[in-house]
């Protein structure tokens, strides 16, 4: 039998019950399908990671402040100019010195010096006006204190709004007055975001020179947030704890951001791990549909089996004839599962606002492991076809 020949024979074969064969096909246009869509959506997540990962923590540097573990003393290492020093290094664009604020226990946070709003414990932050532009606070009603308040040590706080809620500050026309144990200090600005140090946002944030007249230096938890350019985080990093102190650079650690390539690598592959298996047990249901519904075909037609055999067909024709039709079940699987699957990608890609894409090589494969799928799930049902004998299945 010629290869034209045992081509025309499966297609009759397939294209005899079409109801049955798209059936059959679609376990692998799922499976197919579902494989070129996890890796298209996997490549078009990943490249938008860079994009993400460049606006906002690749532009970020932290500074800790390690004088504690070297010398055993509490005095706060960063100068009292550190923003400027920092803010003077090529590529930065806002630097300032934060940290948290130890409160005696008995204190509490309160809108009233005795009986209003009471809501405990509460983070009190100290920040430089450099260290809040770093953060890069959105503002929903007031203003963020500035080197004025600073430097005059001005008893002013900038709030989150979950903080200001319970408080119970609503407005700022009133000039409320946040308690922070017996200090009082006026509410200037309530935050409603922040793009740095989420943190901030559930705090009381005051001028650190303010802090320092009142509770003095930090408690060995002193950092300093910086702002830099787009692709100077890792430079400035390197430059800045000689910027802030060169007989003790020491003193200093900063922190870059993470290698965006390496996050990527590793985002991609754990998508990839988890949606290959759902892709792979996608193929595996698709050929046992196929190796089900082509074992019930040859019993169905064991009679036509039984009439080839006698007209002298032999049993690697019968085999041939059944593996290229589950072959063929295969490939239109594939096919439509790779147009599918990138249907799909394009779809997510639009719905996101992102740009789809889709390797070559991954839609290329596709149609191939549809055939591959359909060549194994042929095997059994085909062997069962080429053992019939022709004189019992006459009979049948």
């Amino acid at each position: 039998m010629s290869f034209r020949d045992l081509t025309v024979e499966s297609l009759g074969g397939v294209t005899q019950r079409p109801a049955r064969s798209a059936l059959t096909a679609i376990g692998t246009v799922l499976g197919v399908g579902t494989f070129v869509a996890v890796l298209g959506i996997t490549a078009t997540a990943s490249s938008q990671i860079d994009s993400r990962f460049n606006s906002l923590m690749a532009t970020e540097v932290t500074v800790e402040d390690v004088s504690h573990e070297k010398t055993g003393s509490s005095n706060l290492a960063f100068p009292q100019d550190a923003g400027r020093r920092a803010e003077a290094l090529n590529g930065v664009q806002h630097a300032g010195v934060y940290w948290s604020v130890q409160l005696p226990q008995q204190d509490a946070v309160r809108s009233a010096p005795v009986n209003g709003g009471n809501i405990g414990r509460v983070q009190v932050v100290a920040a430089s006006p450099g260290a809040l532009a770093a953060a890069t606070p959105s503002v929903s009603e007031g203003r963020v204190f500035d080197d004025w308040h600073d430097t005059s040590e001005q008893r002013v706080a900038v709030i989150g709004s979950s903080v200001a809620d319970r408080l119970g500050i609503a407005t700022l026309e009133t000039r409320p007055a946040v308690f922070l144990g017996d200090q009082a200090f006026t509410v200037i600005g309530i935050m409603d975001d922040v793009k740095r140090e989420p943190d901030m946002l559930l705090s009381v944030v005051v001028p650190h020179r303010t802090a320092l007249g009142i509770w003095g230096p930090p408690r060995g938890n002193a950092k300093m947030l910086v702002a830099t350019d787009l692709g100077a985080a890792r430079q400035v990093a390197s430059e800045i704890p000689l910027a802030l102190d060169p007989a003790h650079p020491d003193y200093f650690v900063a922190e870059p951001p993470p290698d965006p390539r390496s996050l990527r690598s590793s985002v991609t592959n754990d998508l990839n791990e988890l949606f290959l298996l759902l892709a792979g047990i996608c193929l595996v249901i698709g050929a046992v549909g196929i190796a089900n519904t082509t074992l019930v075909s040859v019993m169905e037609r064991v009679g036509e089996i039984g009439l080839r055999r006698a007209l002298g067909a032999r049993a690697r024709h019968i085999m041939g004839q059944f593996l290229c039709e589950s072959s063929m079940l295969g490939v239109l699987g594939g096919l439509l599962g790779s147009a599918l699957g990138v249907l799909s990608v394009v779809g997510v890609a639009i719905f996101r606002d992102w740009t789809p894409v889709v390797h070559p090589l991954t839609v290329t494969a596709a149609p191939g492991i549809g055939l591959a799928t359909g060549l194994i799930a042929g095997l059994y049902p085909a062997w069962r076809a080429s053992r019939v004998q022709p004189v019992e299945a006459l009979r049948r």
